[in-house]
This record gives C-alpha cells, sequence and structure tokens, in this order.
C-alpha cells in the first residue's frame, strides 16, 4: 500500500524554512535508508507559502486564485513524502520516525487510492 505522508510547519519559523546542517544530514540518512529498504517512494520539501497561492471552486461557482503568504493558517505544509507500507499501522510508525527529525512538526498520513480500488461503472 501507499501512503501519502504531509508535514506541518508553523509559518513563522525560521527553522523550519531554514534547516541546519545537522537536520539535512539526519534527513539525509533516513532518506538514503528508506531509498534502499523501498520504502520510499519520493519525498520533497516546499517552499513557505509567500511564494505559493490557493485555487478555490465553490460549488456552482468559479475559481479563485489567491497569493499566499495564508497568514490565517498557523501551520502550513512543509513538505511531503510517499512511501510504501504493508498497513496504516506501520505507515504511523513511519511517521513517528520521520516526525523525530524535527523539533516540532505535525505528520497527517492517509492512504493512496490504488486505481484497482475505483467503483467501476
Amino acid at each position: 500500500m501507499r501512503f501519502l505522508m504531509v508535514h506541518r510547519v508553523s509559518e513563522s519559523d525560521p527553522a523550519a524554512w531554514n534547516p541546519s546542517p545537522e537536520f539535512i544530514e539526519k534527513m539525509g540518512a533516513i532518506i538514503q535508508d528508506w531509498t534502499e529498504r523501498g520504502i520510499l517512494i519520493t519525498a520533497e520539501g516546499v517552499h513557505p507559502s509567500e511564494k505559493g497561492a490557493k485555487v478555490r471552486k465553490p460549488r456552482g461557482k468559479a475559481s479563485t486564485a489567491v497569493d499566499g503568504p495564508f497568514t490565517e493558517a498557523k501551520e502550513v505544509i512543509g513538505g511531503f513524502g510517499l512511501i510504501n507500507a504493508k498497513d496504516k499501522a506501520e505507515a504511523v510508525r513511519l511517521a513517528q520516525q520521520y516526525a523525530e527529525l524535527f523539533d516540532e512538526v505535525e505528520v497527517e498520513v492517509r492512504q493512496v487510492v490504488e486505481f484497482d480500488e475505483i467503483p467501476q461503472g
């Protein structure tokens, strides 16, 4: 099964957007380990919300786009990882291992819908 891990960080925490060499080393080690073990499919960090945008499409209306920063949000997406795990419990254990790299973080774990799970017709 594939699982998406999305980590959220404080928009106002400078360390979230300028990682230390020690953090980069720890992150590199887990990426290498998980890649070699076939756990990690891909992982990326993202820029702060000031470089992003939100697109909203209300029911029955046209979509709109708003440039960041997203000042109403206390936490924003800091990055994501796509992993292989045998079940949700294993994905959560891996997310906990990943979260230990950070001083403070929230990691959401979501199972990816596989094509053969989509109802036909």
